[in-house]
């Protein structure tokens, strides 16, 4: 909205100046922040511990989770607790921390599947092995991110799970494929038509993934 900017806004904004945002970073960038204070993670500290929180809320048992916003001031309150390396005690609603992990991933500064692999995604959508082949093919810091992703994703599909949420592998795909691949054609109906692949490519993955190997990794 546009309400004036609070002291923790103002106080924010000074200090990012000086130290950068994990929210429009690249993945690399986000690994070097990182570097002192998590020297051992494989995985964004941001990545999994809003993961862990969403999760931590119930949201695998939460209606809309991941379709539903959570409340953007409480949103944007998050994210600057999240950029000073904190998450509050005292978080309730699950999409909150939903919404953010959302945002994180749609603001790199590259996409999670980088631009050089996405007409591989878009021409192997309905082929699982060729998906997962891309998959093995990127960069190891984005499959690492984007297996801990999807790994994360198959918990919501569990039946017991979207008995709840209404939130069915179609429905996970369609809100999270737009926070993975992006397209770089401006023709509305190569965006249309595309869309619709990058939805399927997100769902192989989600259905077909072997994330087994992801166990326990931070």
């Amino acid at each position: 909205g546009l309400k004036k900017p609070n002291i923790e806004e103002i106080r924010h904004a000074k200090n990012a100046v000086f130290s950068p945002s994990m929210f429009g970073s690249s993945l690399q960038e986000i690994m070097n922040m990182q570097k002192e204070r998590y020297p051992d993670r494989q995985l964004p500290w941001v990545q999994t511990r809003l993961s862990e929180e969403v999760l931590a809320l119930n949201g695998d048992q939460t209606e809309g989770i991941f379709r539903v916003p959570g409340d953007i001031d409480e949103v944007n309150a998050l994210k600057l607790q999240v950029d000073q390396w904190k998450i509050p005690t005292g978080l309730e609603d699950p999409h909150v921390p939903a919404s953010l992990l959302k945002l994180w991933y749609r603001e790199l500064e590259e996409p999670l599947i980088p631009h050089d692999f996405y007409e591989q995604c878009i021409t192997h959508y309905e082929n699982p092995e060729a998906a997962i082949a891309v998959v093995h093919s990127l960069p190891r810091i984005n499959k690492m991110v984007l297996c801990y992703l999807i790994r994360f994703l198959q918990v919501f599909v569990q039946p017991a799970n979207v008995a709840v949420t209404k939130m069915d592998v179609n429905n996970l795909a369609m809100v999270m494929a737009p926070n993975c691949l992006r397209c770089q054609s401006d023709d509305p109906r190569i965006i249309f038509e595309n869309t619709r692949k990058e939805m399927s490519f997100i769902r192989v993955l989600i259905q077909h993934l072997d994330t087994s190997f992801m166990e326990g990794v931070l």
